[in-house]
């Protein structure tokens, strides 16, 4: 079923989702989730588009009983490490591939679709400025990379504050309700995300990219087509930095009289959640820097 052209801000959300079917069920039912909250606000009461949030509804429950095992989506808490945890290693690929001055289809891709991520974060709850700051970092940085491709020019890479230029936001206004909107200006002062040389590089491709010849990706990245089979492509193994453990939080004991409220202890889940989720894609290093949160925040009552 065609999309309606009052949804159109979603069809990039929904676009992700289809990509993920097999790749990642849970990041395609979350997008589709994201997708229908928001397009109940866009417009749900032409007959077009209650038509096809009423077929996008269905198709989530589906979803959500063919997942009912899986405790990302049983268990909110799980999908949202789970969403948060993917939105950042495709942000950590994409930023790292720039700050080495390497760009490419694959790096725009993981760019502008970690900022989507990002957004449908927002189905658990209010954004962390963390995360309001990667999604705004990451779109704009997507069109910033494309437009200077589109138009034959070397992308400054790394961190960097334009202040005064604008560029026109091809793919990304239609991608999002909140998020940078068209000739806006990039932060004035650069925006340093934190990098993980870890990060394991996301299969993706990017529609509608010209590459200029000449410019391809990198050895090693994942190939820029998925395989026709719809599998997804495995990524190259990359060498993985292991933070040294503190010795101090090998205590287990509390520090002094520590008194842990509810939101602590639902914080310090959190931080197990993400450790549990990173492990899954072998990422020793941000496991272990988020049991450190945990435990620190268990024994001390501090973050």
């Amino acid at each position: 079923m065609a999309l309606p052209s009052q949804l159109k801000a979603i069809q990039h959300h929904l676009r992700t989702a289809q990509e993920h079917d097999k790749r990642d069920p849970v990041v395609s039912y979350y997008c589709r989730l994201y997708a229908m909250q928001t397009g109940m606000k866009l417009d749900s009461k032409t007959p077009e588009c209650r038509k096809f949030l009423v077929k996008l509804m269905d198709q989530l429950e589906m979803m959500k009983k063919e997942l009912s095992d899986n405790e990302s989506i049983s268990q909110e808490v799980v999908g949202n490490a789970h969403i948060e945890n993917y939105a950042l290693k495709m942000f950590l690929y994409a930023d790292n591939e720039d700050r080495g001055g390497r760009f490419h289809k694959n790096m725009i891709k993981s760019f502008y679709t970690s900022s989507l991520l990002y957004d449908v974060l927002s189905v658990f709850g209010e954004l962390s400025e963390e995360n309001i700051q990667h999604r705004k970092y990451a779109r704009w940085k997507a069109t910033y990379i494309h437009n200077c491709m589109k138009n034959g020019e070397t992308p400054k890479a790394g961190p960097i504050g334009m202040e005064g230029e604008v560029y026109d936001d091809e793919f990304g206004t239609e991608g999002a309700v909140s998020s940078l909107e068209p000739h806006s200006q990039p932060p004035a002062q650069p925006f340093v995300p934190h990098t993980d040389p870890g990060a394991m590089p996301p299969p993706s491709s990017f529609n509608n990219i010209q590459i200029p010849p000449g410019a391809h990706a990198p050895a090693n990245t994942p190939a820029e087509i998925p395989p026709p089979t719809g599998e997804p492509v495995k990524p190259v193994p990359v060498p993985r930095t292991v933070p040294a453990v503190d010795p101090s939080l090998l205590n287990t004991n509390q520090q002094g009289d520590v008194r842990l409220t509810p939101e602590d202890f639902t914080r310090a889940q959190k931080y197990c959640k993400f450790a549990g989720s990173a492990l899954q894609y072998e990422d020793v290093g941000t496991a272990i820097q988020n049991l450190q949160k945990a435990l620190k925040l268990l024994t001390t009552g501090k973050e």
